[in-house]
């Protein structure tokens, strides 16, 4: 009997010892083989398959208005498979996530899965393009308008690094874009900056940074931007005008038909913050660009008022609308103290 115990706990312990042994294996990995948390990956693990959504903001500001909040979040509903990726200046590589109370808009995105919140490093990002030499022997402090030129040098150097499809912080997605390599028309023969995509070290976009370095002017509005695209286009493809709703196909890439993105023109801006008008349906449309650096009026999106970006907000960024939109007062509802969820 003695023995026949004796034989029972030696087979009870070497089966525990197997177990801890294969448990122990498990748990080296467990930690070093799942994915690193969001803020300690970096750009290139995030979007190096080319597939990523790509925001800008090159102001030191850390939490984004209710409209860049829209934008980003109605991206990452649209697209819940790709990484959205948002580029801020503010944050830098020690930064820690600034706390809800503080900061809800960026609690509020960097919450989502698909949303990820990196720092801009400029110089880091211009490194082997044509861009470095340019940043590194400009004067920031004395350069016009640069927010904005910085921000079209940015934009070129991570599509050209990573490829994907870069927005402005101004563009509400409603449908996907089914075009790998596009530029969006802003009118016939013109193109955006706005939003545009490509394929990862494009030559398109190779020679867009080094006509951006050969042609620098930050005093000429656009001249970095739009007019640096249509420069490019222009001697990419030979243009026409567009055939009804047809999109222009040149090469390897495609100019989209100025109702893809801007159905409402710069100079009717005001209609996205007038009375909703039903019959503006948007079926052509992919996302729409509210031209929000037209808005020196202060216009905002205001919960109750039937507007036509309030109604745009409350469909494709519900969570935006939900907790950063507010009433008139002032206040959002449903806010009404910590207790309430």
């Amino acid at each position: 009997m003695l023995k026949q115990l004796h034989f029972f706990l030696s087979a009870v312990l070497l089966l525990a010892c197997v177990f801890f042994y294969q448990l122990s294996l498990k748990s080296s990995c467990l930690f070093s083989c799942l994915p690193p948390p969001k803020f300690q990956q970096d750009p290139e693990t995030i979007l190096g398959h080319g597939r990523g959504i790509v925001f800008i903001e090159t102001s030191e500001r850390m939490e984004p208005t209710p409209l860049v909040s829209c934008a980003v979040e109605s991206a990452a509903k649209i697209y819940p498979e790709k990484p959205v990726a948002f580029f801020m200046k503010g944050l830098n590589n020690t930064s820690r996530l600034p706390s809800n109370s503080t900061y809800p808009a960026f609690s509020l995105l960097s919450a989502m899965d698909n949303v990820f919140l990196f720092p801009l490093d400029m110089k880091r990002l211009f490194e082997d393009t044509p861009l470095l030499s340019w940043y590194t022997h400009i004067n920031a402090s004395v350069e016009s308008n640069w927010l904005h030129v910085s921000s079209d040098a940015s934009r070129l150097a991570i599509i050209w690094k990573y490829g994907g499809i870069y927005m402005d912080t101004d563009v509400i997605s409603i449908r996907p874009i089914p075009e790998e390599n596009f530029l969006a028309a802003q009118s016939s023969q013109y193109s955006s900056n706005g939003v545009f995509g490509f394929l990862p070290h494009h030559p398109f976009l190779w020679g867009c940074m080094e006509n951006f370095v050969e042609h620098y002017n930050s005093a000429i509005w656009g001249n970095q931007g739009p007019s640096l695209m249509t420069r490019m286009l222009r001697l990419w493809c030979k243009l026409r005008d567009f055939q009804e709703v047809s999109d222009f196909q040149c090469l390897n890439l495609s100019f989209l038909h100025p109702q893809r993105f801007y159905p409402i023109s710069y100079p009717e801006w005001r209609r996205y913050y007038e009375v909703w008008d039903k019959d503006l349906s948007f079926n052509d449309s992919y996302a729409l660009h509210l031209w929000n650096y037209m808005n020196n009026e202060g216009r905002s999106v205001v919960r109750g008022s039937n507007t036509l970006v309030e109604n745009l907000c409350r469909k494709h960024c519900p969570r935006t609308y939900r907790d950063l939109i507010q009433s008139p007062e002032g206040s959002v509802p449903g806010e009404m103290g910590p207790g309430n969820k």
